[in-house]
């Protein structure tokens, strides 16, 4: 992996702190007075964002959420949330005061969050496949599956050529490729009325002669 930029906002004097700790010798450390600073050449490279949250700042914090890297929210003033922290996965809070040790637990510890966060989500044509969420995804819309569901769809993304009825019996419901049952027939039609239903995609798994494709 390449070296990790933690890139401070509103905080000029930690940001010194971090430049002179031991602690932060693994990273690359960038201080921003706002997002403007921010250019896009810093978005393709690996990034935690650390935001100090302020009267003067708060407008902007929901901006956070459009920049795609893990973030911390620091605060001193718990009147000032604006952003329920849980319902992102990458993004953490923090409030004042913290012991730098402790910081670097938390950087390191939603690093591990995130990757694994990426680890679970898989594309599959105009689909992303979250694993660990077990959901489909597509256009800011999300659509719950059983776990059978989801590993079901995993197979078509680790194979380039139309699936058939005997590759899935065996690979996903260990049955013999001879067994003479409709379960692969009848999870596939399952399965495309609720993506009809929540995406309105009328070709989701396509089939010929040679098996099932998405």
């Amino acid at each position: 992996m390449n070296q990790i930029t933690i890139s401070i906002f509103g905080n000029k004097v930690f940001h010194e702190i971090l430049m002179e700790m031991n602690y932060f010798s693994e990273f690359k450390i960038e201080f921003y007075s706002s997002f403007k600073d921010f250019s896009e050449k810093n978005l393709s490279t690996s990034q935690v964002i650390v935001f100090f949250l302020n009267k003067k700042n708060i407008s902007s914090v929901n901006g956070l959420k459009s920049i795609n890297f893990p973030k911390i929210i620091v605060q001193s003033n718990s009147k000032l949330n604006r952003l329920d922290a849980e319902k992102f996965v990458d993004i953490e809070k923090i409030n004042l005061p913290i012991k730098i040790s402790d910081f670097y637990n938390r950087v390191k510890t939603l690093l591990s969050k995130y990757e694994f966060q990426k680890s679970s989500l898989i594309k599959m044509g105009d689909y992303i496949i979250d694993k660990n969420e077990r959901k489909i995804k597509k256009n800011n819309m999300e659509l719950k599956l059983t776990e059978k569901e989801i590993n079901f769809l995993v197979l078509f993304t680790i194979h380039d050529k139309p699936l058939n009825k005997e590759f899935f019996l065996k690979s996903a419901w260990n049955y013999s490729s001879k067994s003479d049952t409709h379960t692969v027939e009848t999870h596939i039609h399952r399965l495309r009325k609720k993506i009809l239903k929540k995406f309105k995609d009328e070709n989701f798994i396509k089939n010929d002669a040679k098996g099932y494709y998405i």
